[in-house]
C-alpha cells in the first residue's frame, strides 16, 4: 500500500508530527508534501491518504488547507482510504477544538474513501469540535503540542499501530472485491 501524507504547517508542528509519520511509515510513503504545494493527482495516485492539519484562530483551518480544501471538492477516492490527525489548543479554545479536521473530511466525505483512524475523545478535555464526529470519536488523531507535548509522541505511536492494522484489513478487503 502506497501512503501519501499532506500537511499544512504553520509554526513547524504539524509538519514535525507528519516526519515522524513518514518516518515510522517508511518506503511505503511515496508522497510527502507540505499542502501549499499539493495537487489532485497526487491524492489520487495514492492507497492511503493521510491529511494533518491544525486549528487557527478561532476555528480556521490552518491557512495554506483553507486555500487548497476548493481543490478537493468533488474529489473521487473510491478505493482508497483516509486518514488524520491535527494539533489544537483545547485549553485555548475548548469550543473549537480541531474543528480544522472536521472541516476537511467535510469535504473528504462524499469522496467515497474508506475513514481509518478515529480516536477517542476519552482523556481530552474541550467543549465542542468539529472534528468529533460522533459522540466519543475524533474524525482522526487528536494532538495539543500546546498542553500537552509530552502525549504527542506516545498517542503518535499508537495511532499509528491503529492505521498501520486498519489498513491490512483495508486491503484485504478491497483485494478480496
Amino acid at each position: 500500500m502506497k501512503y501519501g501524507l499532506f500537511y499544512g504547517s504553520t509554526t513547524g508542528n504539524t509538519e514535525n508530527v507528519a516526519n515522524a509519520i513518514a518516518e515510522a511509515l517508511g518506503d511505503e510513503v511515496t508522497v510527502l508534501q507540505e499542502i501549499s504545494g499539493a495537487s489532485v493527482e497526487q491524492f489520487q495516485s495514492v492507497d492511503v491518504v493521510l491529511c494533518g492539519a491544525s486549528t487557527w484562530d478561532v476555528g480556521e483551518l490552518q491557512y495554506d488547507w483553507a486555500e487548497f480544501l476548493p481543490t478537493l471538492e468533488g474529489i473521487d477516492l473510491a478505493g482508497k482510504a483516509v486518514g488524520f490527525f491535527g494539533m489544537g489548543d483545547a485549553m485555548g479554545y475548548p469550543y473549537n477544538y480541531l474543528d480544522c479536521l472536521g472541516e476537511i473530511w467535510e469535504t473528504l466525505e462524499p469522496s467515497k474513501a474508506t475513514l481509518i483512524g478515529k480516536w477517542p475523545t476519552e482523556g481530552y478535555e474541550f467543549d465542542e469540535s468539529r472534528g468529533e464526529i460522533e459522540p466519543g470519536w475524533f474524525v482522526g488523531l487528536a494532538l495539543d503540542d500546546d498542553n500537552e507535548p509530552d502525549l504527542t509522541e506516545e498517542r503518535t505511536e499508537k495511532w499509528l499501530a491503529q492505521i498501520k492494522a486498519e489498513v491490512a484489513k483495508f486491503a484485504e478487503e478491497r483485494s478480496a472485491a
